[in-house]
């Protein structure tokens, strides 16, 4: 249910003061704490983007307010929260604006790089919301950013794709596999020498569940892919590929997954 405080908070928001927003939005955060309140977080994104195609410009100046701190926020706490907000609603706010795709997309590649994981998640889940109101367009940017992104931004990439509910059609889903195929390619050219740094470490993560949402969605390529990186012998890619065998979206597919577990072994 809306909190029945929020559309008032969002009318001064976009009037005069997002100070008393910001401050509701750490109240209700549950931060600290192991959940942030993700049921706020989407609510606050329906109700600015509903206003986005008449208060353009104030919507702008909300969600800017609001994600002021994303690139180097507290994590875990009621601040970290307020950017999550902005960067979802932002997502949001694009895709019922699609004016501001372009341009969104490119903020968020840069959000992309967070110290925050909440605000990772939060610009997957953005780029997702794109994702459903303009695929073309995004698609064609999340492969872009794929080829030439940092770490961070290939992380995004393949976060951003692995939805299965966004996973249904023909061009969605070669997409989405070819987002992984390139993420994970580029993961194996990676020296060893870098392997510990924490935005290698975020991106081998975040690939050890991407790559089994694209495979269960396009088996037969899917697997294929997988079969590609068992056989090169690359420890971290072995661990990924052995991470994402355990995914129960997976464990229909007796027969390949047999097959990788054994060139594993």
């Amino acid at each position: 249910m809306m909190h029945e405080t929020l559309p008032a908070l969002v009318e001064r928001a976009l009037t005069d003061n997002s100070r008393p927003l910001e401050f509701f939005l750490r109240e209700q955060s549950h931060l600290p704490g192991p959940r942030a309140n993700l049921g706020l977080v989407g609510e606050l994104s329906d109700e600015l983007a509903s206003m986005t195609t008449r208060r353009a410009h104030q919507v702008q100046e909300v969600l800017r307010s609001l994600t002021r701190d994303a690139l180097a926020v507290e994590s875990n706490s009621p601040a970290e929260f307020v950017a999550l907000c902005g960067v979802v609603a932002m997502g949001a706010c694009a895709a019922a604006h699609l004016d501001w795709a372009s341009d969104v997309c490119d903020l968020l590649s840069r959000l992309a790089r967070s110290t925050s994981w909440r605000v990772r998640e939060g610009v997957a889940t953005a780029y997702q919301h794109l994702l459903v109101a303009a695929p073309d367009l995004t698609l064609a940017y999340l492969l872009s950013l794929a080829r030439s992104g940092d770490y961070l931004q290939q992380r995004a990439c393949v976060a951003a794709v692995a939805e299965p509910r966004l996973l249904q059609t023909p061009a969605m889903k070669e997409s989405a596999l070819e987002i992984q195929a390139i993420v994970v390619r580029r993961f194996h050219e990676i020296p060893l020498s870098e392997r510990k740094r924490e935005d290698v470490r975020t991106l081998r993560q975040g690939l050890s569940y991407t790559l089994s949402v694209a495979a269960a969605a396009l088996p037969e390529a899917g697997f294929a892919l997988l079969r590609e990186c068992a056989s090169w012998g690359d420890p971290d890619i072995t661990w990924i590929i052995r991470e994402n065998l355990k995914k129960k979206r997976l464990l229909k597919f007796t027969e390949q997954t047999a097959y990788l577990s054994k060139m594993l072994a």
